[in-house]
């Protein structure tokens, strides 16, 4: 079975510039650097976010965005999503009007921001999330994802200062998406999901970047068990992880891991001794 439905395509000229300036030793070089462009998104119509891209995939950005906000709920059905290059706007339509429009409008007229009531909505939807206790992570899957994902070709690769999400099942990496924000990488795995109708079932998230509340949240309120990173943890990543019952595995590189929450769902089926560690200096030329 091959690997990857979608991946990286650093060759795609919009999502990098060459840059000139100096190097250590005061030589002229050039350099690829990422683009970042504005995204502004339109739930029916109303302006509610503007995000920074590096602008592929608008359209399972938008969605995504919306799911993992808890802005689109499971029997919202989306009727048409329009994306405008030359205004640089998304919208996304639904059938019936979501019902977050009217507490957004609310939360703007009473304070100026609205992240303290999508920040509740997301609390209280992870509260009621019960990920899959049957699900399980073979260390030889692990060892399989981690040299695919590392090794493909990708704009962190070629530029670095990104962050990739990949959506997973057993050994086979199937959706890679990356970003200048992690929660936009995810977001457009999100959206991707929701758009194709790619269940959860037995599936894996994998990350370059650390394992943040953040991570955990959108991870768990997508109903997927397990999250992986070469990166590592914070506190109340943990913490939510734990609570949660995601397995939560870190510092991902070669034959090392680290798990900190979920442990019960590893199977130890391979030989760690015959797996090749990463070097102490990643080969990577950005650091996320």
């Amino acid at each position: 079975m091959n690997d990857f439905i979608l991946k990286p395509n650093p060759e795609d000229a919009r999502l990098t510039e060459a840059v000139s300036g100096i190097d250590h030793e005061g030589n002229p070089v050039e350099t690829r650097v990422v683009v970042e462009r504005p995204l502004t998104l339109f739930p029916n119509g109303q302006e509610i976010v503007t995000m920074m891209t590096i602008g592929d995939h608008p359209e399972y950005l938008g969605v995504g965005y919306l799911i993992n906000q808890n802005m689109l709920l499971p029997d919202d059905e989306i009727t048409a999503v329009e994306y405008d290059d030359d205004i640089e706007t998304v919208v996304v339509r639904t059938k019936r009007k979501t019902n977050f429009e009217e507490k957004l409008k609310k939360k703007t007229l009473t304070s100026g921001c609205a992240q303290g009531t999508i920040f509740g909505d997301l609390m209280e939807k992870f509260e009621d999330v019960r990920l899959p206790q049957d699900a399980i992570l073979k260390t030889s899957w692990l060892y399989a994802l981690t040299k695919k994902i590392n090794t493909v070709p990708s704009l962190y690769l070629t530029a670095g200062a990104i962050h990739g999400c990949v959506l997973c099942e057993r050994d086979r990496p199937l959706i890679y998406m990356e970003d200048v924000g992690r929660h936009n990488a995810i977001d457009k795995i999100a959206g991707y999901m929701a758009m194709k109708d790619v269940s959860t079932a037995g599936k894996t998230f994998y990350t370059t970047g650390r394992l943040t509340s953040e991570m955990v949240i959108k991870t768990v309120q997508m109903g997927i068990p397990i999250l992986i990173s070469r990166s590592g943890f914070t506190a109340w990543g943990v913490e939510l992880a734990r609570k949660a019952g995601l397995t939560l595995i870190g510092r991902a590189r070669g034959k090392r891991f680290i798990a900190l929450s979920g442990e019960d769902r590893i199977v130890f089926d391979a030989d760690g001794e015959a797996i090749e560690d990463e070097p102490k200096t990643a080969a990577r030329k950005g650091a996320v």
